[in-house]
């Protein structure tokens, strides 16, 4: 939908509620628009089809900017999770690198019965890096991390239960990721820019700071910021850091919140910890998304209808 000056078009900018399945944690997940959509109106939409599998979709803007052309559609890549309609992940977002971006949760049940959080032949529990192609389909950047031995070389980072959102830093290109965690723990993963590609964030072996499954973990890399489910998380949602000037006390800081915990949380992110974490005075009751606009300003999102703009 469009929402001009506060009040919600008609018509909407695109509609493939034939083509999305719901139920469980399936539906229309995310959308991106390309770094040049400005001249080429291409964006991209993940959700889960009829199937239940993901699929990333391009589309193009038509010639009135607050329409669609749904008729143009192109199939970018489609990751088969049709077993369980759960941990389906599902944020795009372009990196400061202009390649597109993939959260994949596990594969869906709990646990992660099928180990794929660290089997590297499969795209589920894993961070994507994919070159999409304007006519369809991708190609793979140079510098991804993993290639030949049945490794995906569509891979960025694994080890991830259900990277259900995560953002970049627009001032720095630093990446963090909310990972939802199992019974115990939920958690925000971070790398700076300039980092060793290929980290592996521990799932299914660890969960938070602690050992979850017996096994090998090469290149782990444990989270920065553990919140425990007695404290009242759930299922943690990554936001991002703001860099909106008219937050003074929010620059530079970290915003996240959880699914079950209605304040809103802000935090100072650096390699291998966080510090200062603290309550904003602030609440949004049933938070399943954040969301940043190009002039830097932070929205948050309640599945009971509401979206918000964080104000000074």
């Amino acid at each position: 939908m469009v929402v001009r000056r506060g009040r919600k078009l008609r018509t909407p900018f695109l509609d493939i509620r034939g083509r999305v399945s719901g139920g469980g944690e399936r539906g229309l997940l995310s959308m991106a628009f390309a770094p040049d959509y400005a001249s080429s109106g291409r964006f991209y939409v993940d959700y889960t089809d009829n199937s239940g599998d993901i699929r990333v979709v391009q589309f193009r803007r038509s010639a009135n900017p607050d329409r669609a052309l749904r008729g143009s559609a192109r199939n970018v890549i489609r990751v088969e999770h049709s077993q369980f309609n759960n941990h389906n992940g599902g944020q795009l977002q372009f990196g400061p690198d202009g390649f597109l971006y993939i959260g994949v949760g596990d594969g869906g049940s709990e646990e992660d019965p099928s180990g794929m959080g660290q089997n590297l032949g499969t795209l589920l529990g894993k961070l994507l890096r994919i070159d999409p192609h304007p006519g369809g389909g991708y190609g793979i950047p140079s510098g991804n991390p993993f290639s030949g031995g049945g490794h995906r070389p569509e891979i960025y980072a694994y080890g991830l239960r259900n990277p259900w959102r995560f953002s970049f830093d627009r001032a720095t290109g630093a990446l963090a990721i909310g990972e939802v965690g199992q019974d115990r723990f939920e958690e925000i993963d971070f790398e700076p820019r300039g980092a060793a590609d290929g980290r592996n964030f521990g799932w299914s072996h660890f969960e938070g700071y602690s050992r979850f499954k017996r096994g090998s973990t090469p290149s782990y890399t444990p989270p920065v910021l553990v919140r425990s489910h007695g404290a009242g998380f759930c299922a943690i949602v990554g936001g991002y850091v703001v860099r909106d000037h008219s937050l003074d006390g929010l620059y530079g800081r970290y915003v996240y919140g959880d699914y079950c915990n209605s304040r809103l949380y802000s935090v100072r992110l650096r390699p291998r910890h966080a510090s200062g974490n603290r309550a904003l005075p602030v609440r949004v009751g049933s938070l399943v998304s954040f969301g940043e606009d190009a002039r830097a300003r932070v929205y948050a999102v309640s599945s009971s209808g509401p979206v918000y703009r964080l104000t000074g």
